[in-house]
């Protein structure tokens, strides 16, 4: 990984007072206080042409990359004296270079895209230090795929034979699209890190200067800690709230797992299954609204559907998630005999309300509000910012000059990671969009799927968690949704046509477009048929008619639902790589945390989390996504059954043990709760479920009457 990581006890957001740093943290911590009010004063106040607001995005994080990841540390931890003034002069070199080339736009442009040997040499010290700066962050893989990406246009891709030959671009050409295209090291994803990334960052910051991160878990354990499994529903709970504030799956655990996870043990739970609780809960952190880490505003950007709209769909399939994880508590609770953990004295509800709701509260509900209303995720931002220091009048912990001086900071120095990383993805992404390989790699899933939707999801899953043992999640998702979306988005609106055709609702229209497109087909149009049928006319449709037959047959909004499922279903499974083995560090951290094996923790973690898996096998095949919210919240009741119909499956547990046959019943009633279109399916799987349980439930008073006896 990294040279350094971040020194949290000398970051002045800890508490440590600002006379007792050294000299680069000091100098960090002024530069993150700049850096956070010039992107608040771009975002809020000023209109910057957008390659120039990317520019200096880039700029300031590569300098404050450089102080904060060093070069080199010693063994001991300590950094060498020469450290400071060379990492110094790498930020400089990297933050005037960025800023040289940018300002070099219109010269380049007049002179017909030429570059002069200065502006080759800036270009190229440009990529070098976002290379250099990703590796300090994330380790060697992303900047050798960079490497791998640009050599491939310029070089080795000519000399290849298959789809994938690219007879390659000049060097020169390779550079002005790397740093000026839409995809590039300051294009669209750059953007994105600039604006709407940034801002929330620097909101989660305030939350958690203003005390709110005590709040959560105080609230957390008010609410949950007297029900079954107490301490384990404790995490579950605090990791959804905190996941609104961080974004962050592995900061998620470390913050809240050293509260949890030593609660589940004293409870009662393995410690294993205590840091896989928080594991898996700290992951869905990333799933839950309104700020889902960076996916969120990297998916409103490709999908160009309104971050509005992806937060309130992604409300009840997060619900779901953490329901699963839940699930996973209770049975383990049961089966170990845990209670409510009333040895721990919880607080009570309205002290914690009085202590601290209000600065956590009042935040996102305003926030929500304003979104609501129609303004910019980035202006919601903003007041929800100025919103988190009034509220936090009202409670003790009144943020002044000094907590408002340390959030900015700490903002800053928690953006350093995604801010380098989102900009060099485009490095990556522009060669993608360059050669033409995302829509390569989308026929290539379609033809080894066969055009099955479930094989396609299990392609794209293991691509994910193999992208994952070396991309972060956000970056794991930029790359897997620019290469798989299409194909997936295909699928899902070929499911839609499929549905319609046999249903014989086809307009005249629809019937022009498809006399060019299968005219054999042509008489069978307008009449009701089976699915199988309707299929096979659907696949008559050439590839290159098929988007038009769909524009002709599905309503724009429909289509716009179905490739939101598809990104949607990219972001979840994105996210697999943070709980399951190899590379699970969400795992790990947990691991660390209850002192238990890793790759252990990691393998029980990727138990725990199977939401991340069912879960989008409801954005594929139901319409959860797009219904109405009536019919949402129908399609979320039986499935939320199912789920715990599945969990009690793989666990051989429910209030009491399952014998082998009541797992193989409780599994097949939990596909029949959530199978699309037929709700005599729903409520007979329901209806089994609860047969289950009941009879569990009888199970166990008679245990219990026998011990008593």
């Amino acid at each position: 990984m990294s040279d350094s990581t971040q020194d949290k006890d000398a970051d002045p957001a800890s508490g440590v007072s600002f006379s007792s740093l050294d000299t680069s943290d000091k100098i960090a911590f002024v530069v993150g206080i700049a850096i956070s009010l010039g992107h608040v004063y771009m975002n809020m106040f000023a209109v910057l042409p957008s390659l120039l607001q990317n520019a200096i995005h880039f700029a300031g994080f590569a300098f404050l990359c450089a102080l904060i990841y060093p070069v080199a540390v010693k063994g001991d931890g300590r950094k060498p004296s020469w450290h400071l003034p060379v990492n110094l002069i790498l930020g400089l070199i990297a933050a005037g270079a960025s800023m040289g080339i940018i300002l070099s736009e219109n010269a380049i442009y007049d002179r017909g895209l030429r570059l002069t040997t200065l502006e080759w040499g800036l270009s190229i010290i440009t990529i070098l230090m976002a290379l250099e700066f990703t590796r300090r962050v994330t380790g060697w893989f992303i900047p050798c795929l960079i490497v791998v990406s640009l050599t491939y246009i310029g070089w080795w891709g000519a000399h290849i034979d298959g789809i994938f030959k690219f007879a390659g671009l000049s060097w020169e050409t390779i550079l002005f699209r790397s740093l000026f295209s839409d995809e590039g090291l300051f294009g669209t994803i750059a953007r994105i890190s600039s604006t709407f990334v940034f801002m929330f960052i620097l909101f989660g910051a305030f939350l958690i200067k203003s005390g709110a991160g005590n709040f959560v878990i105080d609230l957390a354990r008010a609410v949950a800690g007297r029900l079954t499994g107490g301490p384990g529903l404790v995490a579950v709970f605090a990791s959804s709230l905190t996941g609104t504030i961080s974004g962050s799956a592995v900061a998620n655990t470390a913050s809240t797992g050293v509260i949890t996870i030593p609660l589940m043990k004293r409870a009662g739970f393995p410690p294993k299954f205590a840091a896989a609780v928080e594991a898996s809960a700290s992951t869905g952190g990333q799933l839950m609204p309104p700020i889902m880490g960076a996916g969120a505003f990297v998916m409103a950007s490709y999908t160009q559907i309104s971050y509005t709209t992806i937060v309130a769909v992604s409300v009840l399939p997060a619900i779901l998630y953490f329901a699963t994880v839940a699930f996973f508590v209770r049975i383990e609770a049961k089966r170990h005999n845990i209670g409510t953990g009333e040895g721990e004295e919880a607080p009570k509800f309205m002290t914690i309300m009085r202590r601290g709701g209000i600065s956590f509260l009042f935040p996102i509900v305003l926030l929500i509000s304003v979104l609501i209303a129609g303004f910019t995720p980035t202006y919601a931002a903003g007041v929800a910012i100025l919103a988190v220091i009034a509220s936090s009048w009202l409670t003790p912990n009144k943020m002044g000059p000094k907590q408002i001086l340390e959030a900015l900071a700490l903002g800053a120095r928690n953006m350093v990671l995604t801010a380098v990383l989102l900009c060099s993805v485009g490095l990556i992404v522009n060669v993608i969009a360059t050669a033409g390989v995302g829509n390569t790699f989308s026929l290539m899933i379609s033809d080894w799927a066969d055009n099955n939707l479930l094989i396609a999801m299990i392609l794209v899953g293991l691509a994910s968690l193999v992208l994952g043992m070396g991309l972060p999640v956000t970056a794991s998702y930029i790359v897997l949704a620019t290469l798989s979306a299409p194909a997936l988005y295909a699928m899902i609106a070929d499911t839609m046509l499929v549905e319609q055709i046999a249903n014989g609702t086809v307009s005249d229209q629809a019937k022009a477009i498809m006399m060019l497109a299968a005219p054999d087909k042509l008489a069978l149009l307008g009449q009701p048929m089976s699915s199988a049928d309707a299929a096979a006319i659907v696949a008559a449709i050439p590839v290159e008619m098929s988007s038009v037959v769909r524009e002709s047959m599905i309503s724009a909004e429909t289509l716009g639902y179905a490739l939101l499922a598809a990104h949607l279903i990219i972001f979840w499974l994105s996210q697999d790589s943070n709980v399951t083995p190899p590379v699970c560090l969400t795992a790990f951290t947990a691991a660390a945390i209850a002192k238990t094996p890793p790759m252990a923790t990691g393998v029980t973690s990727w138990k725990v989390a199977k939401g991340l898996y069912l879960v989008p096998l409801l954005f594929a095949y139901t319409p959860l996504i797009g219904a109405p919210v009536h019919e949402a919240l129908v399609i979320s009741a039986f499935s939320l059954v199912g789920l715990y119909g599945f969990t009690a499956a793989i666990q051989g547990y429910m209030e009491a043990p399952l014998n082998i046959i009541e797992r193989v019943i409780a599994i097949t009633a939990a596909a029949a709760c959530a199978w699309p279109g037929l709700l005599i399916a729903n409520f007979a799987g329901v209806a089994v479920v609860v047969g289950l349980f009941l009879l569990s439930m009888r199970r166990e008073k008679a245990a219990a009457a026998t011990a008593a006896a």
